[in-house]
Parts: structure tokens; sequence; C-alpha cells
């Protein structure tokens, strides 16, 4: 009887538990990287809803100059009505939680004070800053 040689397919023990140690390494390297750029993330999207609630705030201090012949700032129920200072509803802080209302306006007093623990931006409607109510990442002092 002429034998033939069967030949098996697949992975060794030692192939398998190569590839598992890679991968492992590749998942500690990665997952660091995508946490940056979640933060990196948030700061964007923060700074970016900073300046366009900045230019808001701008833009209506200047037309109470021009219409009024007096500079004044907007009050903060202004910069919480839509179409008054700003043309939508007030974007979130990407920083603050859900449950705290990101989406919502306190009064500030010094700017880069958190104020409280509800509320995603702080105003302070004297001077016309605004800054985000939290300082998860510096953002107090945006």
């Amino acid at each position: 009887m002429i034998r033939k040689m069967q030949s098996q397919q697949g992975f060794t023990l030692i192939e398998l538990v190569i590839i598992i140690v890679v991968l492992g390494i590749l998942a500690a390297v990665a997952i660091p990287k995508y946490q940056d750029i979640t933060a990196e993330a948030k700061a964007s999207a923060a700074k970016g809803a900073l300046g366009s609630m900045r230019s808001g705030i701008s833009i209506y201090y200047a037309n109470a100059a021009v219409k009024t012949g007096t500079a004044t700032w907007p009050p903060i129920d202004s910069m919480r009505t839509v179409n008054v200072v700003m043309s939508q509803s007030m974007p979130a802080n990407p920083f603050q939680a859900t449950a705290n209302a990101p989406d919502s306006i306190v009064t500030g007093v010094t700017k880069g004070v958190v104020v409280g623990t509800r509320g995603g931006w702080a105003y302070k409607p004297s001077t016309g800053e605004i800054w985000p109510n939290t300082n998860v990442a510096g953002e107090a002092s945006w």
C-alpha cells in the first residue's frame, strides 16, 4: 500500500500566539493615540463654538452702537433667545456632561472661573466676555 502524505492546513499554536502578541502591541499603541485625538476634537469643537458666540456678541454690540448711539453688550436673556444674538440655539460645550445642560449659559463673574456645575458657557454681560463653564483641559482660560 502506498501512503500519501496528507497535508494539514491551519496555523500552529506558535503562529497564533505571535499574531495575538502583535495585535496586543498594536492595540497598546493605538488606544492612547485615539484618546489624544478625542481630546483634540473636543477642544476644537469648543473653540469653534466659542468663536461663533464671541462673533455674535461683537455684532450685537456694534449694531447697538449704530442703531441707538450707545454700545451695549447683550443681556444674558438675549443670549438665550434664538435670532437675537445667535441665529441658532446655543451650541453645546463638548467638555460638559449631558446631564449638566451643556447647551445653556450662566452668568459669570470672573473670566476663567467655573460657575457651579451646570451650564456649558459662562457669560459676563457687563463686559461681553464668554468662556466655557468647565475646566477639564484648561478650557476655562480660552
